[in-house]
């Protein structure tokens, strides 16, 4: 019985063992893969196995965020956009925040239990707020891969539990932190808190112990499972450098910690204490609906048993509008123009049907001179009045025509006008004695000539006022009824032409200066003109005003202003912000405004109104904050080094 007893006990002990190694076989049996890359620039500076394709286990929540903060950058999602947990999210096994089908959750809270806590049911959340289901959000997970450059990295889920064909490199996980760092630093500082709200509950950081261990280091991501064993991701930073070491298959956490310390020490020593920083370019996120063509899901693998050689993609997003081109409009005519083009033609079609005019008559002048062409001469005559060839040729008759018998009176307005029609000088026996005089030659002519053309002008003016004058004479003859003009009255034309000249001429012989009505004429013209000046200035000419028209503006003498005092006021212009920040020193002034950029970036609350300034001192570059207030500076000071930057409060 004993023995029966023994035996039993020594089974189980035997199955308690092999339980123990099958578990624990996966641990030891995990393959390692290390790389430390130069983050500024990311020049390998160590690498073992960093080329083969292993289970990334959490580091793959790297990929989730990452996604999530794009759809945060294109404004697709916000920080307070409300998720509801769907079945599958919530099925999802340890770590977990606890999240429950059907709840609703903000953005905010799953990135800091996916960053912070590593939460599965988190991550898978945001897989679903972003995609629609797990499936779909895997597929442009692979593909962001491929944008980054990670080319040996296929995804399967949003939380990196193990699953088939699940697989990337060290080498691509440290591309991926990378481009963490450099791509969305607003949101880079999520991966150094120790602690945060998740709505539901506080999340402490998985990554707590190698913050607090190695100096300088500031993130990024822990990661473990049975086939992976213990990896992480990790940056630190110390002066000017900085560098982004991952690690996969640890057998424990303090091993893999050691490890990485040991790995980030190789990098600090490797790396060149002054270079150029070449971040990496950041790719444009993926519209949602992109499509791609790819087969099964176990033939999309790498070098999978069954798959096809090579995979194509095809992406069907459109880059651009493949809008048809505007069809050209037809000119039109303007109205305007159209009937202006109307007429013209109506007139062309009346004038080449019309029958001409006969010859002589006011038609048929008007049609020859619209033409260009000059008038139908009349025939010379046969005869000479005078014989001998000096003898000038006697004028030809005119034909009787229509427009003699129809010719007005000599001497009267009609007469005059149709003379001007005819391009005829009028024939007033006024102007017909005065004759052009000759241009003057010299200065002597000149002023012998000038008595002369002052008369001319006399002249000329007393001319252009015989309209007003002859509408004078018919006012002052309306106010005279009992005055009668005699039988014999000359034309009123002759009575004007006869006031335009110095002396009265009387054209009319039957009419003379005693005459009652021609006094009376005169006698009216020398009252209006008189009734148009001041009293007692009836006859006295205005003087002459000199040019310029304005008179002379006599200025009065300026008073002699006595001195105002001067007043020296001292103000500052800095409203009392007389403190900084200083931020640490550089060994360059690149590097010092750079820090200066990014701690402005990251702690933009607080020092958005400080001025950014490096001065050199010793060697060194200091980076400052200048333009604070006190509580200000102190404020600043407090949430950089919460995020284990060095900071010290300056001025006072």
């Amino acid at each position: 019985m004993a023995s029966l007893l023994g035996r039993v006990f020594h089974t189980i002990f035997l199955a308690f063992v092999v339980v123990a190694f099958v578990v624990t076989s996966p641990v030891q049996a995990a393959p390692f893969a290390a790389i430390v890359m130069d983050a500024r620039t990311g020049e390998i500076l160590y690498e073992k196995n960093a080329r083969t394709r292993l289970h990334p286990a959490s580091l793959t929540k790297m990929m989730t965020l990452y996604i999530v903060f794009q759809e945060l950058e294109a404004g697709r999602l916000s920080l307070d956009t409300m998720v509801t947990v769907s079945k599958y999210a919530a099925a999802q096994p340890p770590s977990r925040l606890g999240l429950k089908p059907g709840q609703k959750i903000a953005v905010r809270y799953l990135i800091r239990a996916a960053a912070i806590k590593s939460a599965n049911d988190a991550a898978a959340a945001l897989g679903d707020a972003v995609s629609g289901d797990h499936v779909t959000f895997a597929k442009r997970m692979t593909r962001t891969a491929r944008q980054l450059g990670m080319n040996d990295t296929t995804f399967r889920n949003a939380h990196g539990l193990t699953a088939e064909g699940h697989l990337s490199t060290a080498y691509d996980m440290n591309v991926l932190g990378r481009h963490l760092f450099y791509d969305f630093p607003q949101y880079y500082n999520i991966f150094s808190r120790r602690t945060a709200d998740a709505g539901i509950a506080t999340v402490r950081n998985t990554n707590t112990r190698f913050l607090d261990s190695y100096e300088g280091a500031d993130g990024i991501k822990t990661g473990y499972t049975g086939p992976a064993g213990f990896n992480l991701t990790a940056s630190a930073r110390r002066g000017n450098k900085h560098i982004i070491a991952t690690i996969f298959g640890g057998t424990s956490t303090a091993q893999r910690n050691a490890k990485m310390a040991e790995l980030m020490d190789i990098g600090f020593g490797a790396a060149k204490n002054r270079v150029r920083e070449q971040p990496p370019v950041a790719p444009a996120p993926l519209p949602p609906d992109a499509l791609i063509a790819s087969a099964a899901d176990e033939i999309d693998e790498i070098d999978a048993a069954g798959g096809a050689g090579k995979t194509v993609r095809i992406s069907g997003e459109v880059r651009r509008s493949l809008r048809p081109k505007a069809r050209p409009e037809k000119p039109t005519v303007p109205e305007e123009v159209t009937i202006a083009m109307a007429a013209g033609i109506e007139g062309a079609l009346a004038e080449a049907t019309s029958t001409p005019a006969p010859e002589g008559t006011l038609e048929f002048q008007a049609e020859t001179m619209a033409m260009g062409a000059p008038p139908a001469e009349t025939p010379a005559p046969t005869g000479l009045a005078a014989t001998g060839p000096l003898a000038d040729p006697e004028p030809p008759a005119l034909p009787e025509t229509r427009l003699a018998e129809a010719a007005p009176e000599p001497g009267t307005l009609d007469a005059q006008a149709a003379l001007l029609v005819a391009d005829a000088a009028p024939a007033d026996p006024g102007l017909a004695a005065i004759r052009p005089m000759p241009r003057p030659e010299t200065a002597a002519d000149m002023a012998a000539a000038e008595p002369a053309l002052i008369e001319a002008e006399a002249q000329i003016a007393a001319i252009d006022e015989l309209p007003a004058r002859a509408t004078e004479a018919l006012v002052a003859e309306a106010a005279q009824p009992d005055l009668a003009l005699p039988e014999t009255a000359p034309p009123v034309e002759d009575i004007l032409l006869a006031a335009a000249e110095p002396e009265l001429v009387v054209t009319d012989p039957g009419l003379s200066l005693e005459d009652p009505v021609l006094s009376e004429v005169t006698a009216v013209e020398t009252v209006a003109a008189a009734s148009h000046l001041p009293p007692g200035d009836a006859m006295t000419p205005a003087p002459a005003r000199k040019a310029p028209i304005f008179d002379t503006v006599e200025m009065a003498e300026e008073q002699a202003s006595e001195p105002a005092e001067e007043v020296v006021v001292v103000m500052s212009t800095s409203g009392g912000r007389h403190f900084g920040v200083n931020v640490g020193e550089f060994a360059s002034r690149y590097d010092a405004e750079k820090a200066l950029l990014k701690t402005a970036l990251a702690e933009s609350a607080t020092l958005n109104e400080g001025l950014r300034k490096t001065t050199q001192s010793g060697g060194k570059w200091r980076a400052t904050f200048l333009g604070l207030t006190e509580d200000q500076a102190q404020l600043a000071c407090r949430r950089l080094r919460a995020r284990a930057v060095p900071c010290e409060t300056v001025g006072g």
